[in-house]
């Protein structure tokens, strides 16, 4: 959509979509942006486009696209791993697996031996097929005589079952003991010890240390959450209106709300029109936080907002948030996550807040066409990463319809094709130009669809976003 009349104070935000794999592409989005000196006003996101928000809210986005950044760091290809105890337990019945067949495999080699015998008889090499005869025979006595195969390898399945157990088993007691809320759980046993299969350690672990480098001062936190999530409202409060700092606002799932939550950090002129309630959407406080007005405790939800949003359904643990006493919830722990179709709230949240043009980005590609099939993926993450590229593809299209008729401008900035799933952290085989696409590929490509769908396009025919 073109801008039919343009006024230089035209509110402008830009909203961050995408799991996963999207923060890199969010990153080379928002260097065309900060290069092109676009004034933003705004900076919406939900999953990992968290990380890109807050370190753009700041003008710190410079370390999300450096060549040493944290998307192009070995870090970067452990994330949501298999947990280390479903990676134990695979490994231990896989020994279990192996010692199993090892009475066959035993036999196939002796029988390998005896064979080689016989043919090195027939072409009249009597020492070689002496020699391997003899070989066969003293493998089979080891086996047998004593009794190894019999005795001995059941013992060995045996341990390696017991330990796989015992791994899980463990786990599950560790991720109880870690749980801030100690409400009663049901389901089966097993259930617990499989638990959520999917590691958020990474990038959890990009995202604190990204913010910590907005946010830390002459010594290290002694609560990550608390002490990060008070200095960086302090550090954004303090600069509102001053150049390279904007509102921000993060949103995120509440599993036991039931709810979408939205995390403000906006100016004090937008405090009202944050705090209005939405219609048929019940107490504004049960479904926002505005860390800038509110209460000192309420500022570590950035960094929890931040967190949950890396928490995938189902497949990684929820992440758990306690409110302050004072507050609507009045102290309750509560399970956080991200939800792949939050961008048509963050679209109404923006427009509550008097952005007049929004900017959308993902990396999602366009809706498939007739010949545009691939092939199925057969294992679990990559199922899953297609679902969730599938869903929030649908999503992106819905909440971009919508926001045509509640802006003065909307403009998308996607890629035409992009191979990387949601958890293709390592690269992936681009089947249609054969060869391996890469993170560090995706921030350029980020950067050059910025510039040839909206800068080039918007920007340089005269229609300036300052």
């Amino acid at each position: 959509m073109a801008l039919s009349s343009y006024a230089p104070r035209l509110r402008t935000a830009v909203v961050l979509c995408g799991t996963g794999t999207a923060g890199p592409y969010h990153a080379g989005v928002l260097r065309a942006l900060n290069e092109a000196g676009i004034k933003v006003d705004v900076v919406a996101a939900h999953g990992v486009g968290a990380i890109g928000a807050l370190s753009a809210a700041v003008d710190s986005g410079g370390h999300l696209w450096a060549d040493a950044g944290p998307w192009t760091t070995p870090r970067a290809t452990r994330a949501y791993r298999w947990r280390r105890a479903l990676r134990v337990a695979v490994g231990a019945l896989g020994l279990a697996c192996l010692l199993l067949l090892s009475p066959l495999l035993a036999v196939v080699a002796a029988t390998a031996l005896y064979a080689g015998g016989m043919l090195a008889s027939l072409v009249s090499l009597p020492s070689i097929a002496e020699r391997l005869l003899n070989t066969y025979t003293q493998v089979l006595t080891s086996l047998f005589d004593p009794p190894i195969l019999p005795t001995v390898v059941p013992r060995l399945v045996v341990l390696a079952l017991v330990g796989m157990v015992a791994v899980l088993v463990v786990s599950a007691w560790q991720a109880r003991k870690g749980q801030r809320s100690r409400r009663r759980t049901r389901g089966l046993f097993w259930w617990h010890l499989l638990g959520h299969p999917l590691d958020p350690a990474e990038p959890e672990g990009l995202a604190v240390d990204a913010l910590w480098q907005i946010t830390r001062g002459s010594s290290g936190p002694a609560s990550p959450c608390d002490e990060m999530g008070r200095r960086y409202v302090e550090l954004v409060s303090e600069n509102f209106g001053q150049p390279g700092f904007r509102e921000v606002l993060l949103a995120i799932h509440d599993i036991d709300a039931r709810r979408d939550v939205v995390v403000g950090l906006v100016a004090p002129s937008w405090h009202t029109a944050f705090a209005q309630r939405r219609v048929g959407a019940g107490p504004r406080e049960a479904e926002s936080v505005d860390v800038a007005a509110g209460a000192e405790a309420e500022r570590a939800l950035v960094v929890d907002a931040l967190i949950a949003g890396l928490r995938l359904p189902v497949a990684s643990v929820p992440h758990e948030v306690t409110f302050p006493v004072n507050s609507y919830w009045q102290g309750e722990t509560h399970r956080w996550c991200d939800r792949p179709e939050l961008v048509g709230r963050l679209i109404d949240e923006v427009a509550r807040i008097g952005v007049e043009q929004v900017v959308l980005v993902t990396p999602a590609p366009p809706a498939a066409q007739p010949h545009d099939m691939r092939a199925t993926p057969g294992d679990f993450r990559h199922r899953m990463g297609e679902t969730v590229r599938s869903v929030e593809t649908a999503a992106f299209q819905e909440a971009w319809a919508a926001a045509a008729h509640r802006f003065s401008g909307v403009f998308a900035i996607r890629p035409d094709h992009n191979p990387v799933g949601p958890f293709d952290f390592s690269g992936v085989y681009d089947e249609s130009s054969d060869r391996v696409r890469s993170l560090a590929e995706l921030v350029r490509q980020g950067y050059d669809d910025a510039y040839r769908q909206f800068i080039e396009p918007v920007v340089a025919t005269g229609e300036r976003i300052e």
